[in-house]
């Protein structure tokens, strides 16, 4: 099993920044593919950014620019650079790991972590 722990949300304006960070503990988390996703109030989780043990990478259309998805893998840290937030952005912010490879649908993870909020207040 694969433990993830996100770290780094809050409330920031519009057009700030944050960087989440999410920690992978277990199983050698540096086998897995780790993604990002969000989750607003009254929708669905949705894909925001992947990267395969290759470091492929994959956003969402709306995050591309403006996001940025990098791993650590000697400290098994994923992390989330977020530039020019927008009030849209607000959502909890999941990461998540699968075995298989770049995938954007969240029914391909197998390990979520709680989650942390990111509020983007305009």
């Amino acid at each position: 099993q694969v433990q993830l722990v996100e770290s780094g949300g809050g409330l920031v304006q519009t057009g700030g920044s944050l960087t989440l960070s999410c920690a992978a503990s277990g199983r050698p988390a540096t086998t897995y593919n780790m993604a990002w996703f969000r989750q607003a109030p009254g929708k669905e989780r949705e894909f925001v950014a992947v990267i395969t043990l290759s470091s492929t990478i994959d956003y969402a259309e709306p995050v591309k620019g403006r996001f940025l998805i990098s791993r650590d893998i000697p400290k098994n840290i994923v992390y989330l650079r977020m530039d020019s937030l927008k009030p849209e952005d607000t959502a909890v912010y999941h990461c998540a790991a699968n075995r298989w490879g770049l995938l954007t649908s969240p029914d391909d993870y197998t390990y979520w972590g709680q989650g942390t909020q990111v509020t983007v207040s305009s």
